[in-house]
């Protein structure tokens, strides 16, 4: 779509992006979002692609996910064999409402920045429990949990101007033996709700994320693996307004696939099988 308000196209931004950030700008990395509706109270655009940060950056540590790495990329990427979580790189890009060549575009940063329940990247990074390095206007940097960044539907944490820079995955998260589950009202729709629960090697414990049947990601911690009737206790404390609603779901309805999928999260990694 045309955006027939736009007056600027910034596309060498300073060491600094947002140093000269003002009212009616935006960023631009893939734009696969921002083309496709009007956008009336924009004026500038900020492209970040012209920075050229790296897309994927692994190490003993574990993998720095830049910004502005596509989906594609993401998708392509083979983790060293000792990730087992790795595999979720690839199921949470299927997860798109979208198609292949849109991934050619999209990133890892805008879908995350977008911050709508259902946005896969969010699900995959909370899950594997990263942090995001956020850069402000005034060239400050503040690191926050994944768990933290999605405040609700379409909000988040960042500050007019300030730009998601990186994303870091622990390599402890990459090790995990994970599971998952999703639901979705077709084939290739938007996830109604998007379950994906983690085990540390040689331990009993459990992390599950739950996502896009709830407004912000919510985590579920124990450090020994729960009962049914205490996964189950745990669930329905959630509340009632953080279950989300739209036409791919009631609250009631995702409570309830949220309830089923955890418990046959909770079976499979109890019982060791593969992920």
């Amino acid at each position: 779509m045309d955006l027939n308000t736009i007056t600027e196209v910034v596309r060498h931004p300073p060491d600094r992006p947002g140093a000269d950030w003002r009212e009616g700008d935006a960023w631009l990395a893939g734009g696969t979002w921002l083309f496709s509706a009007e956008q009336p109270g924009l004026r500038r655009l900020i492209d970040l692609t012209a920075l050229r940060w790296d897309a994927l950056v692994p190490s003993d540590t574990g993998l720095e996910i830049g910004a502005t790495c596509t989906i594609r990329d993401l998708n392509a990427f083979v983790p060293p064999d000792d990730w087992g979580a790795g595999a979720l790189f690839a199921t949470c890009c299927d997860a798109f409402l979208s198609s292949f060549k849109v991934w050619t575009a999209a990133t890892v940063g805008g879908n995350i920045c977008m911050s709508l329940p259902a946005g896969p990247m969010i699900t995959l990074t909370v899950a594997l429990e990263a942090t995001y390095e956020l850069w402000a206007p005034d060239g400050s940097v503040r690191v926050v949990e994944a768990l933290d960044f999605v405040t609700g539907d379409n909000q988040n944490v960042l500050a007019p101007g300030e730009a998601l820079r990186r994303i870091s995955v622990p390599v402890s998260a990459l090790r995990k033996r994970t599971a998952h589950r999703r639901f979705a009202l077709t084939r290739h729709g938007r996830s109604t709700v998007f379950l994906i629960g983690t085990r540390t090697p040689g331990t009993n414990d459990l992390l599950l994320t739950v996502t896009a049947g709830t407004t912000r990601p919510v985590r579920l911690a124990f450090d020994t693996m729960p009962d049914a009737r205490t996964l189950a206790q745990s669930i329905d404390v959630v509340p009632a307004d953080v279950w989300f609603a739209d036409p791919n779901g009631t609250p009631d309805h995702r409570r309830h696939l949220t309830h089923h999928f955890a418990e046959e999260i909770r079976r499979e990694l109890m019982a060791g099988s593969p992920t």
